[in-house]
């Protein structure tokens, strides 16, 4: 895979702490571009560390990020921001903001002393709400929408970025199935039809094997194996990674592989 296709992203031995405890451990994860690479594993495994310290929000003590062969350590705050966009788990903003103010701020890497708000940022803005669907609700309050309306306000934040690169990190938490489904849709369309190079952080594995391209299972802050879903979804896997045992079925709709777990081993 890797010699057949440019890489967006280079994680290269990336060692990074919280203090005593070690979360990133020497880790190295080629992202392809134009793909969706799903990452999966165990609480506390380090996939949403993993995903800041794409985003540079967490320094590592040793290792690097490349993106398009660039350190992104050489790159300023802003920089950066307009390459990368990160929707973060559980993310918060006042409860009297606006839909519009919220998605405003995905502009802010955009905006410049001598480069102030444009025709351009409300274009941005006004074509994030319609792809997302929260046009109509630009002036409700988020602290009265739904968790699927509030998490598409804030992908539609993302997506005001204009990134070619956007990392979700549990984007469906807390989503009822309809929702799930609709966001991971999402997801797809922003990926297919405009080629943007994601980057998923998922628990629901079978979620993960219906939309990943790239499915990577990390475990004990390093990449235990990655590869496509067909190849990823096997039961000697999932029993080491997760301590499940579990048997793999085909999806007899989207043809791709479903773990039904049977225990934990």
């Amino acid at each position: 895979m890797d010699d057949q296709m440019a890489n967006r992203i280079e994680v290269k031995a990336l060692s990074l702490s919280y203090g005593p405890e070690v979360v990133l451990d020497a880790l190295s994860l080629p992202i392809p571009s134009g793909q969706i690479t799903v990452l999966a594993g165990p609480n506390g495994c380090g996939k949403s560390t993993l995903l800041r310290a794409i985003r540079r929000l967490h320094a590592p003590q040793s290792g690097q990020v490349l993106l398009d062969a660039e350190d992104i350590s050489k790159l300023n705050g802003k920089a950066l921001g307009r390459r990368i966009g990160l929707l973060a788990q559980s993310p918060s903003a006042p409860q009297d903001m606006t839909v519009e103010e919220l998605v405003r701020l995905g502009r802010y890497p955009h905006q410049a002393m001598m480069q102030p708000w444009g025709a351009g940022d409300d274009a941005a803005v006004a074509a994030a709400m319609v792809g997302t669907g929260v046009a109509e609700m630009r002036q409700r309050r988020i602290g009265s929408l739904s968790g699927g309306q509030l998490q598409r306000a804030w992908i539609a934040m993302v997506l005001a970025q204009e990134t070619d690169v956007i990392c979700l990190d549990e984007p469906v938490n807390h989503l009822d199935m309809a929702h799930q489904l609709d966001c991971l849709e999402l997801v797809t369309r922003l990926n297919k039809e405009q080629g943007r190079t994601i980057v998923l952080v998922l628990h629901d594995l079978n979620l993960a094997a219906r939309y990943a391209d790239q499915l990577v299972f990390v475990a004990d802050g390093k990449v235990r194996e990655r590869g496509t879903p067909e190849t990823m979804m096997r039961s000697d896997l999932i029993d080491e990674v997760f301590n499940v045992t579990a048997e793999i079925i085909i999806d007899p709709v989207h043809k791709r592989p479903i773990c039904i777990p049977h225990r934990r081993s």
